[in-house]
């Protein structure tokens, strides 16, 4: 019978030493949207995607709208009401068509729900057609509460490109307690995942490289399977305060030596990333208002 997972998973799992449970965990992925997932996504106001530009980079961008944009078809595809923010590479990955990740997340309950699949542009906004569906654990996510104000923002939507973080960039990379990351696998598809922990959590040793700690969480190891198999990632950051969004696009690698993971508490393993091109939006399409309720108990510290 064929796995749920990849080989890369497999192989992180095996490394890891929790090939058993998540063969158990692995149970918990289905190819179809239950209605309690309906629900779920039909009450939020914003999605993160995972796409693969023509260079096969990964993205990762947010899209919101007023609760009710993200809207369950059948029980295999899905309707996403939106499109991305101009200056978004995600515009032209998805006209491209191909694979998809998307991740649907609550932070004031600290729910979260992934659907994997192949995307398609709509009339109004972008159809997904499921392959992997599945609830997360609520491991590392800060409260926070979210609402759409759509007669609110910034009318014009600004972007700016490049190939080095600037220290603003940097520092507010620093400050961050929550990230989104981008991955894929070339035939298993994208998926898009959360990272979380104290502000601090991710490092910035200079302007073009990020070292963060892998805490323990599913066992399923979706995110670092892939990048076992493709280095490609994107990295979603955002600025809570002002809604906007510092989007990067590099290669990560797992680092594995118990004496470098050592010097960060909690963490099981290390990933480093390494930087190809950062785009930072204003934000003025999401006119999402963010306010921030507590830190995740799960945060090492």
């Amino acid at each position: 019978m064929k796995s749920v997972f990849h080989e890369g998973e497999l192989a992180v799992q095996r490394r890891a030493g929790v090939e058993g449970m998540a063969r158990r965990v692995g149970g918990i992925i289905d190819d179809t949207i239950s209605t309690a997932a309906r629900d779920f996504f039909r009450a939020q106001p914003f999605v993160v995607l995972s796409t693969i530009d023509a260079s096969e980079r990964g993205w990762a961008s947010l899209l919101a709208g007023e609760p009710g944009f993200i809207r369950v078809i059948d029980e295999r595809t899905v309707s996403v009401a939106a499109r991305p923010d101009p200056g978004d590479p995600a515009i032209e990955n998805l006209l491209a068509g191909g694979p998809i990740g998307m991740l649907v997340i609550e932070p004031a309950t600290r729910r979260r729900m992934r659907l994997n699949g192949r995307a398609q542009v709509a009339d109004d906004g972008i159809e997904i057609r499921a392959v992997e569906v599945f609830g997360n654990c609520p491991k590392y996510i800060q409260a926070r509460s979210c609402q759409f104000e759509p007669g609110e923002g910034i009318e014009e939507i600004v972007s700016h490109r490049g190939h080095a973080l600037s220290e603003r960039q940097q520092q507010w990379i620093r400050e961050a307690d929550t990230f989104f990351i981008a991955s894929a696998h070339p035939e298993r598809g994208a998926d898009a995942s959360h990272r979380g922990g104290h502000p601090g959590f991710v490092l910035v040793p200079d302007e073009s490289t990020l070292l963060w700690p892998d805490y323990s969480g599913n066992m399923m190891f979706q995110t670092l399977g892939n990048v076992t198999v493709n280095s490609r990632v994107g990295l979603l950051f955002v600025d809570f305060e002002r809604s906007g969004t510092l989007q990067l696009t590099g290669r990560a690698a797992v680092v594995w030596d118990a004496d470098i993971v050592a010097g960060f508490v909690g963490a099981e393993r290390l990933v480093a990333f390494q930087l190809e091109e950062v785009i930072e939006n204003n934000g003025g399409g999401n006119r999402l208002r963010w306010q921030f309720l507590d830190y995740s108990p799960a945060n090492p510290r």
